[in-house]
């Protein structure tokens, strides 16, 4: 499901137009985003929740030439789903 399909769905379920929840949906996500830049955990009781996360510095292998590299720190963004999203799935 792409973001316009996702929009389509939640719009249906919602009962509202499809810009109202591309509005809304939008919004979520800008929210969440920015928790996440602030080092903020973000929870969503039974659905999941999204962790900002530090990668270290590594070394790491070119495959193509097999040379040595340097991998440099990095923020990532980590998802533990929820008891009831797990379930839902199930």
């Amino acid at each position: 499901m792409n973001k316009n399909e996702f929009v389509g769905a939640v719009a249906a379920k919602a009962n509202i137009s499809q810009a109202a929840a591309k509005e809304a949906i939008d919004a979520v996500l800008q929210v969440i985003a920015e928790a996440l830049k602030d080092n903020n955990d973000v929870a969503l009781v039974g659905f999941g929740t999204f962790k900002a996360k530090e990668n270290a510095a590594r070394k790491g292998v070119n495959p193509a030439t097999g040379a040595v590299i340097d991998i440099p720190a990095k923020k990532t963004v980590a998802f533990k789903a929820g008891k009831t999203l797990l379930e839902e799935i199930k």
